[in-house]
């Protein structure tokens, strides 16, 4: 099949938000008067940010859903995206994909090929039209080339320039919030690497967090004119958090016993700490907001059904302190996911 081909067969659909989209040499956006245009790019790497084996509908979820976090993190209206593929030359049959039951070494990763098909395209596409289709978003355009499973979006979106919750506004005083739980995504992933072994039940409540994770839009929209500062938790709460506290030039100090977890984290007690605190592919909103708005972040949690949980509070100074149920610091290894 050729490139254009596949792109008309997969990747063409209408695109009643952009004047021009797919098809030429680059899309045409209408931006309406007063807002500003948001545009992030994410990258996902086979074997660096998937497994090799990775379900393709839930692999094409994923491939958009960590790109709307990023707009999500903005407040920002998601609008259009681009995506750029580079797939492997060798194609092999879906019917013979390795099984995603079972606990993975790392060791075995290096031994799986890629398995892409038509079938495969058609699954992976099928993922990312649904969140596409469920957030309004157009697919523009992108390109596609040989080589490593390399999968890249850059999303674009809307807002008004004066309401972007950007990363330099949290302020002393400020409250400190997350949304949803934490570190379920870090333990599925510990089990998938043989670190832990979970039970089938356990697992099956942990994957999700993992492989289709939830990109928290409506909360980003919720929260222009309420929150100072915000992010999205890619890379573990701490790395996270910490970069909001570097940019705004304030400090944070955090109560553990705040952290929202699953139960089925809180009975994996010696890996909690690291999952809920550095484990990252979390896609949760981390934000900060003045004090007073806390009753009103409790009806927006209602409203969303989406449970916001407040952890601590911003301090003026540097860094992070993470207290647990008798006071003291906790100290972690890691802060969170490094890329190189």
């Amino acid at each position: 099949m050729s490139e254009f081909a596949l792109i008309r067969r997969h990747f063409t659909r209408d695109t009643p938000g952009a004047l021009l989209g797919v098809g030429d040499d680059a899309a045409l956006l209408q931006v309406a008067a007063g807002e500003v245009l948001a545009v992030s790019s994410d990258m996902l790497v086979s074997g660096t940010h998937f497994f090799p084996d990775a379900d393709p509908y839930l692999l094409g979820h994923k491939t958009l859903a960590v790109n709307l976090s990023d707009l999500a993190a903005m407040g920002a209206k998601p609008r259009w995206a681009t995506l750029a593929l580079s797939l492997p030359y060798r194609l092999h049959p879906l019917s013979n994909f390795p099984s995603q039951a079972g606990a993975r070494t790392n060791e075995s990763l290096h031994d799986l090929e890629i398995y892409i098909d038509d079938v495969w395209l058609e699954r992976f596409s099928a993922g990312f039209f649904a969140l596409a289709k469920q957030h309004q978003v157009d697919l523009v355009g992108g390109d596609t080339t040989r080589g490593p499973l390399n999968l890249c979006v850059t999303i674009m979106g809307t807002l008004p320039a004066v309401q972007a919750l950007r990363r330099d506004g949290a302020q002393a005083g400020d409250e400190v919030w997350v949304s949803g739980r934490l570190g379920d995504a870090a333990l599925a992933l510990a089990h998938l690497q043989g670190k832990v072994v979970l039970s089938a039940d356990e697992l099956v409540a942990c994957l999700p967090a993992l492989h289709s994770p939830q990109p928290r839009v409506a909360l980003g929209l919720t929260l222009r004119g309420i929150a100072h500062s915000a992010i999205d938790i890619s890379d573990g709460l701490l790395a996270d958090l910490g970069h909001i506290l570097t940019a705004s030039k304030v400090g944070a100090v955090l109560d553990y016993a705040a952290l929202p977890m699953s139960d089925v984290l809180c009975s994996h007690a010696e890996f909690a700490q690291s999952c809920v605190l550095a484990g990252g592919d979390d896609y949760e909103l981390c934000f900060t907001a003045p004090a007073m708005q806390h009753a009103e972040l409790l009806r927006i949690a209602q409203q969303l059904a989406l449970p916001l949980s407040c952890i601590g509070k911003v301090v003026a100074g540097n860094g992070c302190v993470v207290h647990d149920a008798r006071g003291a610091s906790i100290q972690l290894k890691s802060g969170g996911y490094e890329h190189f």
